[in-house]
């Protein structure tokens, strides 16, 4: 699991759980459970250059969809309403991507 030593198993397992469903996903639910929001920035900056698979220094829509499977292999990927929630959420500048401070800014709200 590429959070392994940051964040504990169990509370993933948890959090991955708890949006397993089609159309659950609320990234705020999921940040408080499997414990991220409570993170240091330099953590979230280490999470978010994990989910950031392109290494583009930003987290675009593709990204996004297979946002669980970053914390879980047998994660389900998002739905496309859900994918479009997120980014919606965390795309404070428009441009159509989330970056490392909006990502912070998504994680701590």
């Amino acid at each position: 699991m590429a959070f392994a030593g940051v964040l504990n198993d169990a509370d993933v397992k948890a959090a991955i759980a708890g949006c397993s469903a089609a159309d659950s996903f609320d990234h705020k639910k999921f940040f408080k459970a499997c414990g991220m929001s409570g993170k240091s920035a330099d953590e979230v900056k280490k999470a978010f250059a994990i989910i950031d698979q392109d290494n583009s220094g930003f987290i675009e829509e593709e990204e996004l969809k297979l946002f669980l499977q970053n914390f879980s292999a047998g994660a389900r990927a998002l739905t496309d309403k859900e994918t479009k929630a997120f980014l919606a959420a965390g795309d404070s500048d428009g441009d159509g991507k989330i970056g490392v401070e909006e990502f912070a800014a998504l994680v701590k709200a």
